[in-house]
């Protein structure tokens, strides 16, 4: 698997930074500068689901 994003089987977590953009992050990887864990580690899809449920289209701010 070249990019590990798009590892179906692997582990992922949900990243949010100030802006409260989220997203989606390989387990394995160093959490980047400017970004927490938001939600814990899990599937793929199930960080996917968690990212759609708690999705805030910031145009309607």
């Amino acid at each position: 698997m070249d990019n590990p994003f798009d590892d179906e089987q692997g582990t992922f977590c949900v990243l949010i930074n100030e802006s409260r953009q989220r997203s989606l992050w390989p387990a394995h990887l160093d959490v980047p500068a400017g970004w927490d864990v938001e939600h814990p580690s899990g599937s793929r899809k199930q960080c996917l689901d968690y990212i759609d449920a708690h999705w805030i289209d910031l145009r309607s701010y």
